[in-house]
């Protein structure tokens, strides 16, 4: 196995893929395992799931190559640099490299530079949760939103999700039953293993924040599918897109005109929820819908710092 290969990781809460590029920029390898968070790292349940997660992570790679260097971008992940050692570390340990062939960066920023140059364009990045993102040409790096889903994250996958549930049991509240009659609950309930409150119980409350984040945020698939049988998911939908074009706005005002990005998983739910947030933009605004591959872009800076780039 070779150590000329760079490895670029993008981990969310429902998904973690990453990329294996060689020296002449040509991807050799790519996939994806189930999502982790930095957030795990913050007590020893969490951090032994992280491990789990970070060794079939590895097996995956490995199954192609061993990397020489390895940039991940990790969502939820705390600045205290003895937390970030310790990611680093776990990381390293099950693909065979030393924690400073580890180079942790922000997800967003990396997607970002995947999508932009600095100075040209705000990404809006909408998958388990939601952010926007600006980096100047001075490399500065600016964002509304990403608070995650405890305080905000609208327009996520996550606060489509809970808007739904929310919606759900407070109709039962005033109507009992009545959800044997509402597209929307009957979706939920086969993603939840039951229409009662307990199933819901269980799978919104039954294990860590950390660990359900990424699981909450897929029931959002239900809502999209019942868009068009149920009022109340799209209005879910199009508020949701109108959540998105409050980041935009934000940076909008903040560093003035320049092209609009939107990215990310949950653009896939509903065609509603993308025209919703272009209705919302202000006139004039260019804006376009691409799909990141933040996995690759990672990568790409992995092995450039190798220092093997052939140009």
């Amino acid at each position: 196995m070779t150590k000329a290969l760079g490895l670029g990781i993008d981990a969310g809460g429902t998904q973690t893929r990453w990329a294996l590029s060689s020296p002449d920029g040509s991807i050799v390898a790519q996939g994806h395992v189930a999502g982790l968070t930095g957030l795990l790292i913050e007590n020893a349940e969490g951090r032994a799931r992280l491990q789990i997660a970070m060794d079939a992570l590895a097996a995956a790679v490995l199954a192609h190559a061993q990397p020489g260097a390895v940039v991940a971008g990790i969502t939820g992940l705390s600045e205290d640099s003895t937390k970030r050692n310790t990611f680093r570390e776990m990381l390293a340990s099950p693909l065979g490299l030393s924690a400073d062939d580890i180079s942790l960066r922000a997800d967003v920023e990396i997607a970002y530079l995947d999508v932009f140059a600095p100075g040209e364009g705000y990404l809006i990045y909408a998958g388990t949760g939601s952010i926007a993102a600006y980096i100047d040409t001075a490399n500065v790096f600016h964002r509304a939103g990403g608070r995650g889903v405890v305080l905000d994250d609208a327009g996520g996958g996550f606060w489509i999700a809970r808007e739904a549930l929310r919606h759900v049991w407070r109709a039962e509240d005033e109507r009992p039953g009545c959800s044997a009659q509402s597209p929307l609950a009957l979706a939920l309930g086969e993603r939840l293993g039951g229409t009662d409150w307990l199933s819901t119980r269980n799978f919104v409350y039954g294990a860590s924040h950390a660990d359900t984040r990424g699981d909450i945020g897929k029931l959002a698939l239900a809502v999209a599918a019942t868009v068009e049988s149920d009022p109340a998911s799209r209005d879910i939908i199009e508020r949701a897109g109108g959540e998105l074009a409050r980041l935009a706005k934000a940076m909008l005002n903040r560093f003035g005109p320049r092209p609009v990005v939107l990215s990310g998983r949950a653009v896939e739910l509903h065609p509603r929820m993308v025209s919703s947030m272009q209705a919302a933009l202000p006139v004039g605004t260019a804006f376009s819908v691409c799909q990141t591959e933040a996995a690759v872009a990672a990568a790409h800076i992995a092995v450039k710092s190798l220092g093997m780039v052939r140009s």
